[in-house]
C-alpha cells in the first residue's frame, strides 16, 4: 500500500512540473512562432516525455495495481 501511495506522488509531482514547463513554453506564440512550430518544439523537448511517463504511470497505479488481501 506504501508503495502505490508513493509511486502515485511520484508521479504526480513528475507531471505537475513538466505541465508547468508546457505551459510556460506557450509564451512562444507571443514570439511569432505559429502553432505548429509550437507543438514541434513540445515534440522535442524532453519535459513533454517525462510529463506522458508520469501520466501513464498514474493511471497504471489507479487502475492496475492490484492489492494482496489476506
Amino acid at each position: 500500500m506504501i508503495t502505490k501511495v508513493l509511486i502515485m506522488t511520484l508521479s504526480f509531482f513528475i507531471m505537475v512540473i513538466n505541465l508547468s514547463y508546457i505551459i510556460i513554453y506557450i509564451n512562444l506564440l507571443t514570439f511569432g512562432y505559429t502553432i505548429k512550430e509550437y507543438m514541434i518544439f513540445i515534440l522535442q523537448r524532453y519535459e513533454f516525455y517525462l510529463f506522458i511517463i508520469g501520466f501513464v504511470t498514474e493511471l497504471l497505479c489507479i487502475y492496475c495495481w492490484k492489492e494482496n488481501k489476506k
